[in-house]
C-alpha cells in the first residue's frame, strides 16, 4: 500500500498535467490550412486611382492608375505564405471575420503589436502578439465587446508563433 505523501504526489502530477492539455476559453481555433499554388499565373486587375467610399468607379481607361497583381499584392514569400480561415469573432475589431482567409507569412519576424498564428497548447489560434518589456508574451484578442479575455503565456505552456498574418481577403458572393 502506497502512503499519502506518494498518492499525493500522483494527483498533484495528474493536476498539472490535466491543466496543461485543458483547452483553454476564449481560443478561437484555426482548423483549416491552404498553401497559395507556387506556380501561379499573373493576373493583373484594373486598380483604379479614383477612391470610393461605396459603388463601383467608372471603368473608363483614363482613370486606371496601374495594373495590380492580387498574388503581388497578398504574397511576399511563395514559399513561407500560406492561408488560414477565420473561425470565430475573437478578431473581428481588426477585420478578420469568420470565413476570412488570413494571410500568414512564417519567414516574417513576429513583433510587439504583430497579428500572429501562434500554436497555444497544440492549438492554432489567431491573435496580436503583446511582448512585456521583461519578454512575457500575450496574445490579445481584438474584440470590443468584452467576451474574449488575453492569453497570458506562462512557462509552463506550450507556445510557438507559427507566422505572422500579412494580411486578408473575403468573398461576398
Amino acid at each position: 500500500m502506497q502512503t499519502p505523501t506518494v498518492e499525493r504526489s500522483y494527483i498533484k502530477d495528474f493536476l498539472v498535467s490535466f491543466t496543461r492539455k485543458k483547452p483553454l476559453i476564449h481560443l478561437d481555433p484555426v482548423i483549416e490550412f491552404e498553401r497559395p499554388q507556387l506556380e501561379t499565373l499573373a493576373v493583373s486587375l484594373s486598380l483604379y486611382s479614383s477612391k470610393v467610399s461605396a459603388g463601383f468607379p467608372s471603368p473608363a481607361e483614363e482613370h486606371v492608375e496601374k495594373r495590380l497583381d492580387t498574388n503581388d499584392y497578398l504574397v511576399d514569400q511563395k514559399e513561407a505564405t500560406f492561408f488560414v480561415t477565420i473561425q470565430g469573432q475573437s478578431m473581428i475589431d481588426v477585420g478578420l471575420l469568420p470565413g476570412d482567409k488570413a494571410v500568414v507569412d512564417r519567414s516574417k519576424t513576429a513583433k510587439n503589436g504583430s497579428i500572429i498564428l501562434a500554436v497555444v497548447n497544440g492549438e492554432f489560434t489567431i491573435k496580436t502578439l503583446s511582448c512585456s518589456k521583461n519578454g512575457t508574451a500575450r496574445l490579445l484578442p481584438a474584440n470590443s465587446t468584452g467576451a474574449y479575455s488575453p492569453i497570458e503565456i506562462s512557462e509552463d505552456m506550450q507556445f510557438e508563433v507559427w507566422g505572422v498574418v500579412i494580411g486578408s481577403f473575403r468573398r461576398f458572393e
